[in-house]
C-alpha cells in the first residue's frame, strides 16, 4: 500500500511513489517543495518501500527527524513523525478505495441477473467487416440481409474506422490512413486530400489512383473544390463536364462521377477536402455513398484536429524540457506556449551577463579524483542555478568551474539588471552556507568571484547546421567576462554601465579604473558591498551622490582628478 505525508500544520499531503527517490527542500526544483526557512534547499531524500520510507538527510543545516530524534539515515514506518527543520509531516497509508464487488453467489443466480449480453470488440478489423463487392447501387463494400442489417454493419464499420484513424498521432500519418480506408470501404479509382494553407488555398497532401490510372498525372477539379468549400457541403456529381475539371487532367473525358466533402474544424473552418471519382462509368454513387462520404469527413476532421493538438503537445513538452534547462520554470513555461510570439533566432537586446567563477579550483581538482570534482561542481552549480532562477534569469552555460547567466533574453524585463545584482549577491551570501553542508560530506570550502555588466548584445542561436546553441555575443559578454576575472575570491564587480542601470542601487565600494583585455581605456568599476546592511538608494536622488561618496574608497589622487561615482 502506497505512504503519503501529511503535513501537521495545514492541510498539504504528498503521496510517495514507489522504489523512486524523492527530493526534499527549499529549492523549487525539489519533488517535495516545502517553503519554509528551517529548511535547507535541498534537505533530506526519501525512497519509499514496501511498507516504509528510507529517509536520507543530505547534510542538511537544521536537519531530518523521526520522532523527535534527529537522524542521518532511518527507515520510517506508517505512524511516524517525519520532521525536516520545523516542518512536521506524518507518514501514513494511501487508502485506495475499490468498488465493492456484488456477491454474485452461484453461476445460475449470475445468469439470472444478465438481461442482454454483446461481445465487446478489441482491436479495430476493417477486412472484416467488408463485403467482397459492392451490394446494390452503393459504391460500399457492405453487404446485409435486410436494411437494417446493413445499418448495423455500417455503425460497426464507423466504429472501426474511428479506432484505426484515432491510432495515428502524426497528421502525414493520418492522411495516408484515410486514402487506405477510403480505398478498402469503397469501390472507387481515385482518393485526394488536401489541406487549408495560406490565404484560403487548398494544398493537396494525398492523391492516389489504382488500377490502370495508378500513374497517370491527376488533378481535384477546382471548380468542384471551390464550391464545396464555399458551401460548406458535400456533393456528388454526375457526368462530370470537362470544363469543371480544370487544367492538368491529361483524360479529363473519363470522369464521371464524384465525391467531394470538406474537412470542416469544431469551429466551422476550413481545415481541407476530401475528394473520390470513378472513371468511365455513369450514376456510379449513389446517395448512400454521399451520406457516408460526409460522416466519413467529420470523422477525419476530428481526427485532423486531435493529431495536431497531439503533436503541438509534443513539440511543447520538448521544447519546455529543453527550456528548463536554462530558463526559470515560470519563463520556461511562458515561452513553450508562445509559439511565433518569441523568436529564438538573432535579435540585438539589452542585456545584464553575469559571470561567477570558483577561485583556486585548478589546485582543488589536483586533490581530488574525477568522480569527486563531478559530484562537488554538480552540488555547487545546482544551489547557483538555482538562485539565477530564483531570480527571473536564463542560464546561459558553464564553462569548466564557471557559469554564465543573463537576464533581459530571450524575454526582457523592467529591472533586470536589478535582479542580475540580487542574484550575484545572493550566490554571495548563500556560499558559506553551502560550504558548512558540504563539509559535512567531505568537500573543501569554495570561493568565488562575480563580475557584471549591461550592454546592447546579440541574442540567438548560434553554431553549426549540426548543433545550435542559444547565447548572447557582444562587448558586454566581454566586460563581464573581464571583471569576472578580476574579482577577488568574495567579490562582485560591476562596471559603471550596469550600476547606472539599476532602480535601486546597492551600497558599493568605488574602485581605481581597471586596464582589461580588449579596451583601449581604463574601465570606471564598483564593488558591491553585499555584507554590508545599509539603506538602499535611488541613483539621482539627493541621497545618492553624498552615500556613494561615504562608500568610496580611493585613494587622494583619484579624487582629485574629479572621478566621481554615477
Amino acid at each position: 500500500m502506497p505512504l503519503k505525508l501529511v503535513a501537521i500544520a495545514g492541510d498539504r499531503s504528498f503521496v510517495l511513489p514507489f522504489g523512486r527517490s524523492v527530493l526534499v527542500g527549499r529549492a523549487l526544483a525539489c519533488d517535495l517543495p516545502v517553503s519554509d526557512a528551517t529548511v535547507s534547499r535541498r534537505h533530506a531524500e526519501l525512497e519509499g518501500l514496501d511498507g516504509a520510507i528510507l529517509v536520507r538527510d543530505l547534510g542538511s543545516t537544521n536537519g531530518t527527524f523521526v520522532n523527535g530524534e534527529r537522524i542521518r539515515e532511518a527507515v520510517v514506518p506508517p505512524g511516524a513523525r517525519l520532521g525536516f527543520g520545523k516542518m512536521d509531516f506524518t507518514v501514513v497509508e494511501e487508502e485506495i478505495a475499490l468498488a465493492p464487488l456484488p456477491d454474485s453467489g452461484d453461476d445460475s443466480q449470475l445468469d439470472a441477473t444478465i438481461l442482454r449480453q454483446m461481445p465487446v470488440r478489441g482491436a479495430a478489423d476493417l477486412a472484416a467487416r467488408l463485403a467482397g463487392a459492392p451490394s446494390g447501387p452503393s459504391l460500399l463494400l457492405i453487404d446485409g440481409d435486410s436494411t437494417a442489417d446493413r445499418q448495423a454493419r455500417k455503425l460497426d464499420l464507423f466504429l472501426d474506422i474511428a479506432k484505426e484513424l484515432s491510432q495515428q498521432a502524426e497528421v502525414g500519418r493520418l492522411l495516408e490512413k484515410v486514402a487506405d480506408v477510403a480505398f478498402q470501404v469503397m469501390s472507387v479509382d481515385r482518393v485526394s486530400i488536401l489541406l487549408a494553407g495560406p490565404e484560403g488555398t487548398l494544398v493537396p497532401e494525398i492523391w492516389r489512383s489504382r488500377g490502370e490510372w495508378r500513374d497517370r498525372e491527376w488533378h481535384v477539379p477546382r471548380a468542384i473544390a471551390r464550391r464545396a468549400v464555399a458551401e460548406r457541403a458535400a456533393f456528388l456529381i454526375e457526368n462530370v463536364p470537362a470544363d469543371l475539371l480544370g487544367e492538368g487532367t491529361s483524360f479529363r473525358q473519363q470522369v464521371q462521377s464524384a465525391l467531394c466533402a470538406p474537412l470542416l474544424g469544431g469551429q466551422g473552418d476550413v481545415l481541407g477536402l476530401i475528394y473520390l471519382d470513378n472513371l468511365g462509368a455513369t450514376h456510379s454513387f449513389s446517395g448512400e455513398d454521399l451520406e457516408f462520404l460526409a460522416a466519413f469527413a467529420s470523422m477525419v476532421s476530428v481526427a485532423i484536429e486531435n493529431s495536431r493538438l497531439v503533436e503541438r503537445a509534443r513539440r511543447e513538452a520538448v521544447v519546455l524540457s529543453n527550456f528548463q534547462r536554462y530558463f526559470a520554470p515560470d519563463l520556461a513555461h511562458q515561452i513553450a506556449g508562445q509559439e511565433g510570439q518569441i523568436q529564438l533566432g538573432g535579435a540585438k537586446r539589452r542585456v545584464a551577463i553575469l559571470f561567477s567563477d570558483i577561485r583556486g579550483f585548478t589546485s582543488l581538482s589536483e586533490r581530488m579524483n574525477p568522480d569527486e570534482i563531478a559530484r562537488l561542481l554538480t552540488r555547487y552549480f545546482t544551489e547557483m542555478v538555482e538562485i539565477v532562477f530564483e531570480h527571473g534569469g536564463t542560464l546561459d552555460k558553464f564553462i569548466g568551474d564557471a557559469l554564465m547567466a543573463l537576464w533581459g533574453a530571450p524575454v526582457g524585463h523592467t529591472g533586470d539588471a536589478d535582479r542580475a545584482i540580487r542574484a550575484a549577491v545572493a550566490m554571495q551570501q548563500r556560499l558559506p552556507e553551502l560550504n558548512r553542508e558540504m563539509a559535512d560530506e567531505g568537500f573543501p570550502a569554495l570561493e568565488v568571484g562575480i563580475g557584471l555588466d549591461l550592454g546592447d548584445v546579440f541574442a540567438g542561436n548560434i553554431g553549426s547546421e549540426r548543433r545550435l546553441e542559444y547565447t548572447v555575443i557582444g562587448d558586454a559578454v566581454n566586460t563581464a567576462s573581464r571583471l569576472c576575472a578580476e574579482a577577488s575570491p568574495g567579490e562582485v564587480l560591476i562596471s559603471e554601465c550596469l550600476y547606472r542601470g539599476l532602480t535601486v542601487a546597492p551600497p558599493v565600494d568605488v574602485l581605481m579604473p581597471l586596464q582589461l583585455k580588449g579596451k583601449a581605456s581604463p574601465v570606471p568599476v564598483y564593488r558591491v558591498d553585499w555584507r554590508a546592511e545599509r539603506p538602499t538608494f535611488l541613483p539621482g536622488s539627493p541621497g545618492d551622490a553624498t552615500a556613494t561618496r561615504m562608500l568610496a574608497k580611493r585613494p587622494a589622487e583619484e579624487t582629485e582628478e574629479g572621478l566621481t561615482p554615477p
